[in-house]
């Protein structure tokens, strides 16, 4: 497994499986020896190094000059706050909601939001059936049309169909779909793509039946049950986003904590 080649802290993009994906997908992203995953972009016209969610090593210079790269500028975008007085900061730091699944499933359930344990007693109660199982390695798969169709309607970025697809490929057993079915009928799905001993929540989508049985609160909570049983010990569910204050509304009150991202750095030193 990919998982065991990491230690359990990396971020999404820094996972090997992320790295076989873009392969896959006719990308050539740069793997330094410490296995620090760097993409490799154009702004135009100029190729640019970008180095995400991840603190720079110590000797990133060194492993810069091995790899043939120290020339190209270096968009640095980590996961904690960061500081270095050689980068230009470009961005300021973010907000994320991840969820500690360590303690018990008791604990887990006592920390959600009053309003969001009983929408989840709801769903308990009524008749959604959930799965959960791997996301096939199929670009055309309906979870992902929806994803696209929903991104598009959203005005939201999003994975290519085809990366995630890729990523699949590289490791589906790091790839968990929880989908909810009423009447034999699917209503819900989230996905949630596994790395070392974190996850991410990468993509979510209901209807209007699934949202009057609380169908994502019970595909959410199943998802922190099933993934902690399996070792996952946080869980990311993305970027707090001020442009959808109900999403996030939702994302915290399931007991996620706010945690600050590094920002995003410019380091550019042509003459290295």
């Amino acid at each position: 497994m990919f998982d065991a080649a990491r230690p359990s802290t990396h971020a999404l993009l820094q996972d090997p499986a992320f790295v076989a994906a873009l392969r896959l997908c006719g990308q050539n992203p740069i793997v330094l020896p410490d296995r620090t995953v760097l993409l490799k972009r154009r702004f135009f016209g100029m190729p640019v190094l970008m180095l995400p969610r991840a603190l720079p090593p110590d000797d990133l210079i060194e492993q810069l000059k091995a790899a043939g790269v120290q020339r190209l500028p270096l968009v640095l975008s980590p996961e904690r706050p960061w500081h270095r007085p050689r980068a230009l900061r470009l961005h300021r730091p973010q907000t994320i909601a991840k969820v500690d699944l360590r303690p018990s499933a008791e604990v887990l359930r006592d920390r959600l939001h009053c309003k969001w344990r009983n929408q989840l007693k709801r769903a308990e109660a009524g008749p959604l059936k959930l799965r959960h199982s791997h996301l096939p390695a199929d670009p055309d798969h309906p979870v992902l049309r929806r994803e696209a169709e929903q991104a598009r309607l959203r005005r939201y970025a999003h994975w290519p169909a085809p990366l995630t697809a890729a990523f699949a490929k590289a490791a589906p057993e790091q790839t968990h779909l929880f989908t909810a079915n009423l009447k034999g009928q699917p209503v819900a799905h989230m996905l949630f793509l596994s790395h070392g001993g974190r996850a991410s929540y990468h993509i979510g989508h209901t209807t209007a039946r699934g949202k009057a049985h609380c169908a994502h609160n019970l595909l959410m909570w199943r998802a922190f049950c099933d993934l902690a049983q399996r070792g996952i010990e946080e869980i990311d569910l993305g970027l707090l986003d001020p442009r959808t204050p109900g999403l996030n509304r939702f994302k915290l009150r399931s007991g996620a904590e706010m945690v600050r991202t590094g920002g995003t750095w410019l380091r550019w030193r042509p003459w290295a």
